[in-house]
């Protein structure tokens, strides 16, 4: 898949056909995007970076912008942000931080612009972007089944043992991990007070992927207060979708 961006303005003025120009000559596909619902709704799936280019007009309305961050929060999108020094002020008190990338105060320095679209990309492409989970199992056969449901999405690192895992987090950082319950020696519980207890991994989400759905194990691993307890009867997109929604509510 190309590298896409799209430029969302009140107008394709002359600046903004230079800018899409100089991307396009970056081999970047870039489109340009009139800033109303209508035309926005549909242009998101796959464009990951968005631009919000703001000219002499006002910002966007107050109902184009909730509609653009809250389609930015459901799809884990990011925006640079264009625009003279007061409107980015203002724009930056309505727009989390976290769904922003770069601001750029009018005018644009296009060779920075650029520059700047080919570093997020670099990285995008790489990987560099993808958050880390660690998935914590002594079955094999699960562990190679789940790496195979999130390597596409994410950076999948493997533990067959509980000790394992906390000897791999001495010398690793990983954004979550996937921990199974019932495990020899070291059980998933037993793991996650080990994590709880120390300062260098106490912040680390845990979530547990476990086939030990009966109330007792329930109740000890919430006791714990993880991210999340899943069966491992759940199926691959409905993982997907809740490990989307955890980073997206996280990021």
């Amino acid at each position: 898949m190309s590298d896409r961006l799209i430029v969302i303005s009140e107008k394709e003025t002359f600046i903004v056909r230079v800018l899409m120009n100089k991307a396009k000559g970056a081999g970047i596909d870039c489109e340009f995007v009139p800033c109303n619902v209508d035309d926005i709704n549909g242009k998101l799936d796959d464009n990951p970076l968005i631009t919000l280019y703001m000219d002499d007009a006002a910002g966007p309305s107050d109902e184009v912008l909730h509609f653009l961050l809250d389609a930015m929060d459901e799809k884990g999108l990011e925006m640079i942000l264009i625009g003279e020094k007061n409107d980015l002020d203002i724009m930056g008190g309505k727009i989390p931080s976290r769904l922003i990338f770069k601001k750029f105060t009018r005018p644009v320095d296009n060779d920075q612009f650029v520059r700047t679209l080919q570093d997020y990309y670099k990285k995008l492409n790489s990987g560099e972007f993808r958050k880390s989970i660690l998935v914590v199992d002594d079955d094999p056969n699960y562990l190679g089944l789940v790496r195979e449901w999130l390597k596409d999405t994410y950076k999948v690192f493997m533990a067959n043992s509980g000790l394992q895992a906390i000897k791999w987090l001495g010398k690793n950082k990983v954004d979550l991990i996937l921990l199974d319950h019932e495990m020899p020696v070291t059980s998933g519980p037993k793991v996650l007070e080990m994590l709880r207890s120390d300062s260098e991994t106490e912040s680390i989400p845990v979530m547990f992927l476990t086939g030990k759905g009966d109330k007792e194990s329930v109740m000890q691993v919430v006791a714990l207060k993880p991210e999340g307890y899943f069966l491992k009867n759940i199926q691959k997109d409905e993982l997907l979708e809740k490990l989307n929604e955890f980073f997206i509510l996280h990021k």
